[in-house]
């Protein structure tokens, strides 16, 4: 056996050590809570305003329409805004600060320029066209991961788009 063939399975298992080391079994609460979803992908809000806003960002979405977190992050990684509501609260963490709302639509509003119909979007995601205020689902395109929606009112008119990753 040729020196780098005895070496590379001497390191074998201490490779395998380390790389065990590092990841994380995490059970998560699917198991306990078997009702909780998540989903993660990409998602685009532009808002028709005077100038026209665009708001992009990747996303984790998870629990349900009435308690959850929603995560958006950058493109180089950094948590923009880590939003959590339960129970008739909501909080919206960016950085250090972490600002409470007294609703889901006025969190998201203030984070992202619009109020989300995070309610409505769970249902959209599970493949329900839930009615939302103001707002129209397209989701004929879920099967293939991505999912539509567009506000005419209030104004300004917004659309939402979301690329689900697979």
């Amino acid at each position: 056996m040729n020196r780098r063939a005895w070496l590379a399975r001497a390191l074998a298992p201490t490779t395998l050590f380390f790389i065990a080391g590092c990841s994380t079994f995490a059970p998560g609460n699917r198991q306990k809570h078997p009702e909780i979803q998540v989903w993660s992908g990409r998602l685009a809000l532009n808002l028709a305003s005077e100038p026209p806003q665009a708001f992009f960002a990747t996303f984790e979405l998870k629990g349900t329409a009435d308690d959850g977190e929603l995560t958006l992050t950058g493109p180089l990684g950094s948590v923009l805004a880590a939003m959590r509501w339960s129970h008739g609260t909501a909080s919206l963490r960016t950085g250090q600060d972490t600002r409470q709302f007294d609703s889901v639509e006025s969190l998201t509003r203030h984070a992202t320029g619009a109020a989300l119909p995070v309610s409505a979007l769970f249902d959209w995601l599970g493949g329900i066209n839930t009615t939302a205020s103001g707002w129209q689902a397209d989701l004929s395109r879920l099967e293939q991961g991505r999912l539509g929606a567009t506000r005419t009112v209030p104004a300004p008119p917004a659309e939402l788009k979301l690329i689900l990753d697979r």
